[in-house]
């Protein structure tokens, strides 16, 4: 699979992934309450979410009532608030950068910047799926260990919701889309002879040629004494002062 091909795989998984933590921070079903009493007419099923409580009736009716209050959540559910939010912008910033550095794009100029821009992508796409996988799994185990603890009363005793396992599939497509993309940069350097990988460069040899050095004269400077190591300053040639003049011939 080529370069392009990977990346479109890539950023169309990371897409779905995206789009279930979305569905997963939207939707009240974190945790399920079932519970039907002698009479069915009294059966109601209680959805529990990060954002809203809903309750449903036997006759099909709903009613739903906002969390205003983040201190009557639990502390899985509200640690689950912020990771969720995070995940989503870091999600939607690493999806928007495999758009500007894909190869297919003219964003960027050079394919070395696109392929660095393309892991950085992918990086926080994986992040973006751990962070979802934080919540998601802590609220699975205290929803499971609850269920099981024989203290509880059985018609309060909850189960694991849709938005679980939609959590958990959308973290599996985060990585595997995050993975895809941050393993699609091109070699920085062409390996001739391997398979994908264009032959390598024939250059035409012209030969010796004539070297066109020209050569002429070559001139130095003319030493009127040549020099000697045990040389002294004192002119060869001695000096004698003149001798005196008669006053009388200037008279």
């Amino acid at each position: 699979m080529g370069r392009i091909g990977k990346e479109v795989a890539g950023q169309v998984i990371s897409f779905i992934g995206f789009i279930g933590v979305a569905v997963t921070t939207g939707i009240p079903m974190w945790r399920v309450t079932s519970f039907i009493g002698a009479n069915i007419v009294t059966g109601q099923v209680i959805w529990d979410g990060l954002w809203m409580n809903c309750v449903m009736q036997s006759t099909g009716q709903m009613q739903c009532k906002l969390n205003e209050s983040l201190m009557s959540l639990t502390r899985d559910l509200q640690a689950a608030r912020a990771l969720v939010i995070i995940s989503l912008i870091f999600g939607f910033i690493g999806i928007l950068l495999t758009f500007v550095g894909a190869k297919c794009t003219g964003c960027l100029d050079k394919d070395s910047s696109k392929a660095k821009v393309v892991i950085i992508g992918g990086c926080l796409i994986i992040l973006s799926a751990v962070l979802v996988l934080i919540p998601v799994c802590w609220s699975a185990a205290i929803t499971i260990t609850d269920f099981q603890d024989p203290l509880t009363v059985r018609s309060q005793r909850r189960e694991l919701g849709a938005s679980i396992y939609i959590g958990w599939a959308s973290a599996a497509l985060l990585l595997i889309g995050g993975i895809t993309l941050t393993t699609s940069c091109p070699p920085q350097k062409d390996r001739y002879g391997y398979p994908g990988y264009p032959p390598a460069p024939m250059y035409p040899y012209a030969g010796p040629g004539v070297n066109p050095a020209a050569y002429g004269p070559v001139y130095a400077p003319v030493s009127s004494q040549p020099y000697t190591g045990t040389g002294t300053y004192l002119p060869s040639k001695p000096y004698a002062a003149p001798s005196a003049y008669p006053g009388r011939q200037y008279l």
